[in-house]
């Protein structure tokens, strides 16, 4: 029985079988990252003319056939190749779906959430495809991005509702750093520092948060963050 094959997307692209990385062309790489995002079978001609846009038609199919050759034994087991259409294989792993699932069921208020786990920071800690700037990319890292500062929020509460403040803050620190002038990402944050009792850490976090909205976009923090505060300073300082 062959090694279990993964497809990394989130971090970076790595395609893993077991615990061995496999090297591809660019090519290659492009169109798994693609079979991959759409979660699908698509057909030849989809493929051809996203991953090649700028070529004339019959570049692109000479280019999705060169992609597809230039795959090597674990590539290929990777793909489903038929005569229209081009899929993952039901035994491939893609660490953006296992994610994409995660981050649901830390949103599900209803679901007693089994994944309150550290390791669901790291999970929910890395961007989708950094450094690729396809239009087929953009909008799914878009997308990803926001479903995971969310789930990092969420996840931060139901860490503070289960006192564990360090897990709590973890969370928060990277929603916040993914996206530093994020309101809810800083909430998130003072709220797990308040949790635990360290005001000082809070008010400091809110300050610093404040500074940089100021410096950036001449804005300033909504009454619900302010109030967070409220208490910890005069009202004219806040």
């Amino acid at each position: 029985m062959g090694s279990s094959l993964r497809l990394a997307l989130l971090g970076g692209f790595r395609l893993l079988a077991g615990d061995d990385q496999i090297n591809v062309s660019n090519g290659s790489e492009r169109l798994l990252a693609f079979i991959a995002l759409g979660c699908r079978a698509v057909s030849r001609n989809l493929a051809a003319v996203t991953l090649w846009p700028d070529a004339p038609e019959h570049r692109a199919y000479a280019s999705l056939r060169s992609a597809l050759a230039r795959l090597d034994a674990t590539g290929r087991r990777m793909l489903h190749v038929g005569a229209t259409e081009v899929g993952l294989a039901p035994d491939t792993h893609v660490d953006l779906h296992e994610a994409r699932a995660l981050a649901e069921r830390i949103l599900d208020p209803a679901a007693a959430c089994p994944d309150l786990d550290r390791r669901a920071i790291e999970v929910l800690s890395h961007g989708l495809l950094p450094g690729w700037y396809d239009d087929w990319v953009l909008g799914e890292a878009e997308q990803w991005h926001q479903q995971r500062l969310h789930a990092l929020e969420a996840l931060s509460a139901r860490f503070v509702r289960a006192g564990r403040f360090a897990d709590a803050v973890a969370a928060a620190s990277v929603a916040l750093h993914a996206e530093p002038l994020r309101e809810s990402a800083c909430a998130a944050l003072v709220e797990a520092h308040l949790a635990e009792g360290n005001q000082a850490e809070a008010l400091r976090q809110y300050q610093l948060y404040v500074r940089g909205l100021r410096d950036e976009l001449s804005l300033s923090p909504t009454p619900r963050l302010r109030a967070l505060v409220a208490g910890l300073r005069p009202s004219e300082e806040l």
